[in-house]
């Protein structure tokens, strides 16, 4: 049954079209926030700074992101999905102007921060709209958010790749993604918006929108930990990828192709995407897809090592497919344990943790390849990775974990 609208006489379209406006937005938002990663060694070039200015402008995405999640990523609960919608859309656009013209570090980092909240913002909202769209159906909605976010994500350097051969190289593709952002809130503006699911009691706003600590019943905690932990794990890896990666492949490969290295450097995210489409299924499921992904990165490290373009692609294949199946089960977990009216606060928490594996190792990262030059320091960090990895599968398999898509298995990217 659906909901009724606020209104009742905006544009009410059916669950499939409002299913797509959903995902398309979060998609849309996460290209945008992706575009630059094959244009950083022209903005090295044209305004000057090293790796280390490379990941504190990564970082200032990551952690604006974060920030957001912790101040907004409950703000849907309360003043509905279609509000923190358009409101990420508009932080998106101011994002995407000020990063495209910018001629100095502090106006990069100041347009990254700016993308990361209305990353933020969008991203409980996105997921939350979803599930409320698709209650007989829980373990798809976390597939199309899974879907939607590694699909942007991925999205994101091939595009920048492709629209940087544009004359103004590093600005035409922000331009571009600012028109395809002005398109997508003429529907949302014009959209029936369906009631907040826990509406602020009036006079009350000021302390529902205030953070909050989300709370999890016992039962659910360890699932909660699990699914952030990996993803702290995981999206370490995707945070070198659309990082300092694209110089490592350049090396590798002996190219210098920006559609090239953008192509690369989305191998591993679009293979994460596209595992949500396959019902895999099996009791080993997380373990064997978190020991792929650390046996994958050590083989991109030695890939380096040996200059191997064939091992590169192949290991970046098999991380995302690793990754993208065992996310898929232990975000689908949480997304389970929590009442829907908490959706959003919850799922917003679990990219908290998450998002940190983008920052934190990463810009540790930058500063070693400084130090230690780029081969050596790509080495140390797959080690570590693989070696949690190996502890997390452990850990998974001793809770037992089983495929949602499995026999007898209850009704995330």
């Amino acid at each position: 049954m659906r909901r009724p609208s606020v209104a009742g006489r905006g544009w009410d379209p059916s669950v499939a079209v409002r299913l797509a406006l959903a995902g398309t937005v979060i998609f849309t938002l996460l290209v945008g926030a992706n575009l630059a990663t094959p244009l950083y060694p022209l903005l090295q070039a044209q305004i000057g700074f090293d790796t280390v200015g490379v990941t504190v402008a990564f970082t200032a995405y990551v952690g604006a992101l974060i920030g957001g999640l912790v101040l907004f990523g409950h703000w849907s609960d309360h003043i509905g999905r279609r509000a923190a919608l358009v409101l990420a859309v508009v932080v998106g656009l101011a994002g995407g102007a000020v990063f495209g013209t910018a001629d100095s570090l502090p106006q990069l980092v100041a347009g990254r921060s700016l993308q990361g909240l209305a990353v933020a913002i969008g991203t409980g909202a996105s997921a939350a709209a979803l599930r409320d769209l698709m209650p007989s159906r829980p373990e798809w909605a976390s597939r199309f958010t899974l879907l939607s976010s590694s699909g942007g994500v991925a999205a994101g350097p091939v595009m920048g790749g492709l629209l940087s051969l544009l004359p103004h190289h590093t600005r035409a593709p922000f331009l571009v993604h600012s028109v395809v952002l002005l398109m997508l809130l003429v529907p949302l503006l014009l959209l029936d918006a369906r009631p907040a699911l826990n509406p602020a009691p009036a006079g009350q706003g000021r302390n529902y929108l205030r953070p909050r600590v989300p709370s999890l019943a016992r039962n659910a905690r360890g699932t909660f930990w699990l699914a952030a932990v990996t993803g702290f794990v995981s999206f370490a890896v995707f945070g070198f990828c659309l990082s300092l990666a694209p110089g490592y492949f350049a090396q590798i490969m002996h190219a210098d192709s920006r559609p090239l290295i953008g192509l690369l450097a989305a191998v591993t995210l679009a293979c994460s995407a596209l595992s949500q489409l396959l019902s895999l299924r099996g009791r080993y499921l997380v373990p064997a897809g978190l020991l792929l992904l650390g046996v994958s990165v050590l083989l991109i490290a030695a890939a380096g090592a040996v200059h191997s373009p064939l091992l590169l692609v192949l290991a970046s294949i098999s991380a995302g497919l690793g990754q993208g199946a065992a996310f898929r089960v232990v975000f689908n977990d949480v997304a389970e344990a929590v009442e829907p009216d908490r959706h959003a606060q919850v799922i917003s928490a679990v990219y908290i943790v998450t998002y940190l594996g983008s920052a934190i190792p990463v810009l540790g990262l930058g500063v070693a390849v400084k130090l230690w030059g780029l081969q050596a320091s790509v080495a140390g960090f797959a080690i570590p990775i693989a070696a949690a990895c190996a502890v997390l599968a452990l850990v998974a398999q001793r809770r037992g974990r089983v495929s949602p898509a499995g026999p007898g298995a209850p009704a995330c990217a």
